[in-house]
């Protein structure tokens, strides 16, 4: 099984086609539009098999599943204490495997924008998590943890590995939280500002089954985004 998430930068309809060289089972796509009410027939065509949310037609995250797999949506929770956090796209694949779809946003919150977004999501939905993965952007690294929180990038890392989920980019590489040596995202596109921020996430199955972990090219890439592809495959 071959996975992919990419924050495409909007428009996916004019990039889909730059990801078909990874022949990859699922795409999980941050700041996509609606193929649905696309009016580009190519990218509803190549949608084919998917799930979509977002708050416009524009831009929301999309998970698009090839190579006659399946996908059926999974109803979780969202509401925290009365808010609302996003954005989170769970699903169910080939009616075993979870996939939980992610990019985190500020969501007009003070204190738990982004990581924090993660973190509430986590303790509505936590409870139900088998055999998942869980992909995207992020939006955070442990290099911007403030000590007076607890729903740090740091604690939401523990957190996850106390149900034996594990980042799989770390896990291949052996490097720590923090200390990545290979950036997923560049600030406005500028090469002298990278930052880690994108991640695959696999519960023990896959983490303990990686055959290849891949970050797509930046010189490629960063011509369509300010992200870069990962791409995570399993000898499963």
């Amino acid at each position: 099984m071959k996975i992919v998430t990419w924050n495409c930068n909007g428009a996916l309809r004019n990039k889909f086609q730059h990801l078909s060289e990874f022949e990859a089972d699922i795409y999980i796509i941050q700041e996509c539009e609606n193929p649905e009410l696309s009016r580009n027939e190519n990218y509803m065509q190549w949608a084919g098999q998917h799930l979509w949310q977002g708050d416009n037609k524009k831009k929301g995250i999309g998970i698009f599943v090839k190579n006659n797999n399946t996908i059926e949506a999974i109803h979780w929770g969202n509401i925290y204490k009365g808010h609302k956090v996003k954005h989170f796209l769970p699903c169910l694949i080939n009616n075993k495997l979870q996939l939980l779809a992610i990019w985190t946003s500020k969501n007009s919150s003070p204190n738990f924008g982004y990581i924090g977004q993660l973190w509430k999501y986590l303790e509505i939905n936590k409870v139900y998590f088998d055999e998942i993965i869980l992909a995207g952007d992020f939006n955070s690294n442990s290099i911007w943890d403030e000590w007076d929180r607890w729903w740090n990038h740091s604690d939401v890392v523990e957190n996850l590995s106390q149900l034996k989920i594990y980042s799989l980019y770390h896990k291949f590489f052996k490097e720590e939280q923090g200390k990545e040596s290979n950036a997923t995202f560049f600030m406005h596109r500028n090469i002298l500002k990278p930052y880690h921020i994108d991640y695959i996430f696999g519960s023990n199955k896959f983490a303990s089954n990686i055959s290849n972990f891949v970050i797509g090219d930046r010189d490629m890439w960063i011509k369509h985004s300010d992200h870069l592809p990962l791409v995570s495959e399993f000898n499963i």
